[in-house]
């Protein structure tokens, strides 16, 4: 049996065939509750080898140690299986991952993708991969050198063209990145991602006035989307860069942060904004300790340098020391490993980190004399743009508090300028 783009799958039947392709549009839109459809799936097909996959993928992509288990169990279920070399790739791909080789998973989807370049599956797993790992060349070409293979016809073309559209937004391609991202939304009004790429391009040109009113325009993406806490932080920044923080507190505390998320994707959005409402001088009251409370069973994760800094900004800041000598003892012994997390860390996850420590602790030349060796490899450890720009504001911020008043000048100037060339031509 086939799926809609042509591909063989393992174990299918016309049940779980309609399951598989429900659970994969899910996730294309970052809606719906992929990972209750392909269970069902599998339980109308338990030899359903991309069903396996799927749920194995499901759980890697939030980068939490907890979901590692099920994605093995996942794999190992599939690998017994009668499977063909398109499935055989996918699982490749998710033991590499599984065994902390990021970006060995993210260049064996590649070779999938040169294969199979309508695998919609393949390339969005491979776009985060890309991601997670920093490398914006890839989450552009990725996609491009599969896009001639795409047309309207195809199920899952507006994931395309928004994963296509981030690629773009993220190597400076902005008019192309806003228009095929625009599209996307026109042609598929929940595709949580696309909305996103538009988002991240408004954010780069300091377009506040219109990322509001893209954001507010499309009620679609705030809808039972699990991408709904990030893209509610891409407008909390419109309100921040304003100046307006009682609009920022308010979206922390109804849709970032009301809920009292437990995904670390999550709390890692909450985190990324008191932190730069704390750099603007904004009382942010007792919010840290919730967040903190929240991020300590990930204290002794060690997976993904990423999650650590920002699980790192809310230990410090709630007073929990505690949690901050699990999580240093637990990059200690991350940095002895052999995988791709120890190379995170030792680039740039370890130093930043002690930067944001230095920093809280009002050690701010010590937090300068930490970030501004890596502040150009921070892509290094993953993360977009908008992302990583929290290290830039906290080198200005530490490089005014520690009295460094010529560098901080000079960095402002630098962003500046950096603003003025990627505001649109008027």
């Amino acid at each position: 049996m086939k799926d809609a783009t042509d591909h063989e799958l393992s174990g299918c039947n016309t049940k779980a065939l309609d399951l598989l392709e429900r659970g994969q549009h899910e996730l294309r839109c970052f809606s719906g509750d992929p990972v209750a459809t392909v269970d069902a799936a599998l339980a109308a097909s338990p030899e359903l080898v991309m069903g396996h996959v799927l749920r194995a993928w499901l759980h890697l992509l939030g980068t939490e140690a907890a979901a590692l288990p099920v994605a093995r169990d996942a794999c190992a279920t599939a690998l017994a299986l009668p499977h063909n070399e398109r499935e055989a790739y996918h699982l490749r791909a998710i033991e590499l991952l599984c065994n902390g080789q990021w970006r060995g998973a993210a260049r064996t989807l590649e070779d999938l993708s040169v294969d199979c370049p309508r695998d919609a599956l393949a390339l969005q797993v491979g776009q985060q991969l890309d991601f997670f790992t920093g490398d914006s060349r890839m989450l552009r070409d990725r996609i491009a050198r599969a896009f001639p293979e795409w047309s309207p016809s195809l199920p899952g073309y507006h994931a395309v063209l928004g994963m296509y559209a981030f690629g773009l937004e993220e190597t400076g391609d902005y008019p192309r990145a806003e228009r095929l991202g625009r599209e996307a939304v026109a042609l598929e009004a929940a595709d949580a991602w696309a909305q996103h790429a538009v988002a991240h391009v408004m954010e780069m040109q300091g377009r506040r006035d219109e990322g509001i009113a893209w954001m507010r325009g499309n009620p679609a993406w705030q809808r039972d989307s699990f991408l709904a806490v990030h893209n509610w932080w891409h407008l909390a920044l419109y309100h921040l860069e304003q100046g307006d923080h009682d609009a920022v507190l308010e979206i922390f505390d109804g849709p970032i942060d009301g809920h009292q998320p437990t995904l670390v994707m999550e709390l890692l959005d909450g985190c990324a904004l008191l932190w730069r409402l704390q750099l603007r001088g904004v009382d942010v009251g007792t919010r840290w300790q919730s967040l903190a409370e929240r991020w300590a069973p990930a204290a002794a994760s060690g997976n993904y340098a990423f999650n650590d800094l920002h699980a790192a900004m809310a230990f410090a800041c709630a007073g929990r020391e505690d949690a901050v000598n699990t999580l240093l003892r637990t990059q200690a012994e991350a940095l002895q490993r052999d995988d791709d997390n120890a190379g995170f860390l030792r680039e740039v996850g370890a130093p930043a980190t002690q930067a944001v420590l230095a920093f809280v602790a009002g050690q701010p030349a010590r937090t300068v004399e930490l970030l501004r060796p890596i502040r150009h490899r921070a892509h290094r450890f993953g993360g977009s743009h908008a992302q990583r720009d929290l290290l830039d504001q906290t080198l200005i911020a530490a490089a005014r508090s520690s009295g460094q008043a010529a560098l901080a000048r000079a960095l402002e100037t630098e962003r500046a300028l950096l603003a003025e060339q990627r505001r649109p031509a008027r």
